[in-house]
């Protein structure tokens, strides 16, 4: 198998087991007894993971590589994303909760300093459609955990089930990556190395990501919520926002490689961002589930190409290795992702659902004001030639 299409096949695999849990966030709700601000504090459990995670993950990955990181990876991830709906009570929730931040954390970065290598290794531009599979892989995901509520299974083993069946079909992809020969040496200097703030060029583009990713998050963990408090959807519906959401996601990053190749990052950023604004809007204003659903559809597009935009202009700067910039661009839009979610919760507790979800607002049009930060520059040409190749 050619190594781009490993990556994507990776990539695909890494969020169907995380994908399944998001539908059973409801159910784990009711069955806690938690109302908006206790979930929300619950959810802060990945956020919190990924903090503890943040001062050594980076050096970890440099120090074993990211095929190794890959690899393990999946394995300890995949033992742990269950552990959430075993909880019994709010700290245990919690607790859960940032076990699987502390996973997940890693093998994201992992993950995105192997489609970086690919990029170099190919010579084609491969990172929109990876985060494509990506959400095709969470969509594929949260329909497995809708059909289970629907079906009324049990979450706890109706998740571990995905995660076991995902496991082995990871583990031998992963192992087909090519080792990196460049790790030893990158481990010696990273180890010499002193403590290098970021650049203005890598805060621009971490503030770009942020609002993205945050939009994602808050979809990921209040979209079925959202649907079954406000607008009293039931059974499978309550899944259908994330679903949809994540499909639109999908397509946009399917074409993402293309339309930056002829648009340019910063345009269709722009696009993208406006469409996720007005999505907002329509889920905000909606007087019935259908009009939620095509709000979420928007809002899925105008979010989709935004981090793999991100990825390939941070690795693509020069005042640091590629890994590095990768690794703090990643655990920002990790941060982003899920401090969404706890901070709606909170809003919502106070306000309602409509308002929680109306505190998006704000980091979207943050997002849409640091676009220009994508714009290719001289520190940039590794991605600018390789975009050129792609079309």
């Amino acid at each position: 198998m050619p190594l781009q299409r490993l990556v994507m096949l990776i990539f695909f695999l890494q969020p169907i087991a995380f994908g399944s849990w998001l539908p059973r966030i409801p159910d784990i709700q009711t069955r806690l007894g938690l109302g908006p601000a206790d979930l929300a504090i619950a959810l802060l459990g990945m956020p919190v993971g990924i903090l503890l995670t943040l001062p050594f993950a980076g050096r970890f990955v440099s120090r074993i590589g990211g095929r190794a990181t890959v690899i393990y990876g999946f394995a300890v991830f995949l033992a742990v994303v269950a552990l959430p709906a075993f909880a019994d009570s709010i700290v245990t929730l919690f607790a859960a909760l940032a076990v699987v931040g502390v996973a997940l954390s890693t093998l994201e970065l992992g993950l995105n300093v192997e489609a970086d290598r690919a990029e170099k290794i190919t010579g084609l531009v491969i990172m929109s459609r990876c985060h494509g599979f990506w959400s095709l892989g969470i969509m594929a995901g949260s329909l497995i955990g809708a059909g289970a509520v629907a079906l009324q299974l049990p979450a706890q083993w109706s998740i571990a089930v995905v995660a076991l069946l995902v496991l082995p079909v990871a583990l031998a992809a992963s192992v087909r990556l090519p080792a990196d020969a460049t790790a030893p040496a990158a481990v010696s200097e990273g180890a010499r190395a002193p403590f290098k703030l970021p650049s203005v060029a890598l805060l621009g583009i971490c503030a770009f990501t942020f609002g993205i990713t945050m939009t994602e998050g808050a979809i990921a963990d209040w979209s079925a919520v959202y649907l079954k408090e406000v607008l009293l959807a039931g059974g499978a519906v309550t899944g259908l926002g994330y679903s949809i959401f994540a499909c639109l996601v999908a397509a946009g990053r399917f074409g993402g490689d293309h339309m930056k190749a002829r648009f340019g990052a910063v345009a269709i950023a722009r696009v993208c961002g406006c469409a996720a604004l007005l999505g907002l809007l329509i889920v905000l204003l909606a007087p019935n589930t259908l009009t939620a659903l095509v709000g979420f559809a928007a809002i899925g597009f105008g979010v989709s190409v935004g981090f793999p935009l991100a990825v390939t202009a941070a690795a693509s700067l020069t005042d640091r290795p590629a890994a590095a910039s990768v690794a703090i661009l990643s655990f920002m839009a990790l941060l982003g992702f899920l401090i969404g979610p706890p901070l709606i919760g909170f809003a919502g507790e106070l306000w309602g659902l409509r308002v929680g979800l109306a505190v998006l607002l704000v980091p979207l049009a943050v997002s849409l004001a640091f676009t220009r930060m994508l714009a290719p520059s001289a520190e940039k040409g590794q991605a600018d030639i390789l975009a050129d190749k792609a079309a």
